[in-house]
């Protein structure tokens, strides 16, 4: 506004103000009716409530913001990416129980050892298998890290079938070695 509209406006509202002087004693009853507002209001009670209830307050809005921020995002694996991958994630683990069950029914004294340890390999792979999870969920779905998660499928899948081809091979070699030995 500049300051002729001011100017007009204070000329409009002169008769308008209230500029008489009040009643003697009006600031003793203003401040004892302030007192006993005041008096009113503030008992006992409540004043212990309230540093109480401000310390519970803030416990409170702590614990939710502690809650908020501590939340650890959730593991995506391939099943949770798309319908297509949830289906390949199906076949190679029902490929990959089936590979173990095979294995685990070749399971004799003198294979014992050599199952052991192709365990012990599909264990540290199937580690492996974990950190990419959480690669995947840092990343962003990158294809990178599904192609490694794909490739890990395969190589658990191929480690198992070579140690239950090299049982085979070990069964028929022993077979023939006794067919020969019976033959003589």
């Amino acid at each position: 506004m500049n300051k002729d509209t001011i100017e007009t406006m204070f000329d409009n509202l002169q008769n308008e103000f209230d500029i008489e002087i009040p009643n003697d004693g009006h600031e003793a009853r203003f401040l004892m009716k302030l007192e006993s507002d005041n008096n009113t209001t503030t008992s006992s009670s409540k004043t212990y409530w309230r540093p109480l209830l401000a310390v519970a307050a803030s416990l409170v809005i702590c614990l939710g913001l502690f809650g908020v921020f501590n939340q650890d995002p959730e593991v995506v694996d391939l099943a949770s990416i798309s319908p297509e991958y949830s289906k390949t994630q199906d076949f190679f683990t029902v490929t990959l129980n089936s590979e173990i069950a095979k294995l685990e029914a070749e399971r004799t004294p003198e294979t014992e050892l050599i199952i052991n340890d192709a365990m012990d390999r599909i264990s540290r792979l199937e580690n492996d298998y974990e950190k990419l999870k959480i690669d995947l969920t840092e990343s962003g779905n990158d294809r990178r890290v599904i192609y490694a998660m794909i490739t890990n499928f395969q190589n658990r899948i191929e480690l198992l079938q070579t140690v239950l081809n090299y049982i085979e091979q070990t069964k028929t070699s022993k077979e023939i070695s006794n067919e020969s030995n019976i033959t003589i």
